[in-house]
């Protein structure tokens, strides 16, 4: 039989269901109709909840041979490291100690001075302790999950700190955990305040994959900034309280072609290896309400106008 003449369709058996073309426009139109939903309606994120809250404890379990071989791994470390640790917490004890007592004087003249001002003190940081469970999978975002949630009282927007200063910020909440945005992640800008000069600016996260730095964006390049400059939360976005660390002024590089400087930062905060974390209420929980605005009063009209001549 000549080749010509093959019959290459399939036999009518194996025909079942729409064609494959169908079903790829078909969950195309799907994905595209639940992207839009998620973003601009949010009707994906009571599915996504409850998804996250019936797959916890199977990350739980997951976690358990990482944490165990972590434990075991603490538990072999050897006896000189050990004591080399236990000599430089003691050096640092010791620098604390002095530091603590400067702050305690520092913070008793503040109070005084603003009593004598009469100014609103500032609010004490009260918040949640949490552990840090896992990185997020995406490769071109700076996420981490931690183990407290909605049901712990924690809330989006909440600012998240570790033992060296401000880790990131809570994006999104589920009942029994919630995803941070780290510093770095491309999408995350904070208000900081140079600690030298007093200046005011925004820190950015940086885009890429490997990007770990914060950058100072639209910085004149003739502003007074320099190398080693530490960063501070200016406290005027309303949601990190002022004074937590933020970063240190890694590199300037001022060019003659362009206006403004490029300046790198390195955050305080181990955004890498952060385990646990502090979540603090938002700033604007403690500021007073915003006075409500009210309507003008109707300008009476001239008395003369209205009368008859």
């Amino acid at each position: 039989m000549p080749l010509g003449t093959l019959d290459r369709t399939p036999p009518p058996f194996f025909k079942q269901g729409p064609s494959a073309l169908s079903k790829l426009f078909f969950f195309s139109a799907l994905a595209l109709f639940l992207m839009v939903a998620d973003t601009r309606l949010a009707l994906v994120k009571p599915v996504r909840a409850v998804l996250m809250t019936l797959m916890f404890p199977a990350q739980w379990l997951v976690m358990q041979p990482v944490r165990g071989v972590g434990s075991l791994g603490e538990y072999m470390t050897s006896l000189e490291a050990a004591q080399a640790e236990r000599h430089a917490a003691q050096l640092r004890l010791a620098t604390q100690s002095e530091r603590a007592a400067q702050v305690e004087e520092l913070t008793l003249e503040n109070q005084r001075l603003r009593a004598l001002l009469d100014l609103r003190s500032r609010p004490e940081l009260q918040g949640a302790a949490a552990q840090v469970l896992y990185d997020a999978a995406d490769p071109y975002t700076r996420k981490v999950i931690i183990d407290k949630g909605m049901t712990h009282g924690v809330v989006a927007g909440s600012p998240v700190i570790d033992e060296s200063g401000v880790l990131g910020q809570v994006t999104r909440v589920h009942p029994l955990v919630s995803e941070v945005t780290l510093l770095t992640d491309r999408d995350q800008a904070i208000p900081v305040l140079n600690t030298r000069t007093g200046v005011r600016s925004v820190a950015y996260g940086q885009p890429g994959v490997g990007g770990t730095e914060l950058e100072l964006r639209f910085m004149a390049g003739n502003a007074d900034v320099q190398t080693g400059d530490i960063l501070s939360t200016s406290g005027i976005d309303g949601i990190y309280p002022a004074g937590l660390p933020v970063a240190k002024v890694s590199s300037v590089e001022r060019r003659a072609e362009s206006a403004f400087a490029r300046v790198l930062c390195t955050p305080s905060a181990q955004v890498h290896s952060a385990l646990h974390v502090l979540v603090l209420p938002p700033a604007s929980a403690h500021l007073p309400p915003t006075p409500e605005e009210t309507p003008a009063a109707p300008q009476r009209k001239n008395k003369s106008a209205s009368r008859k001549h």
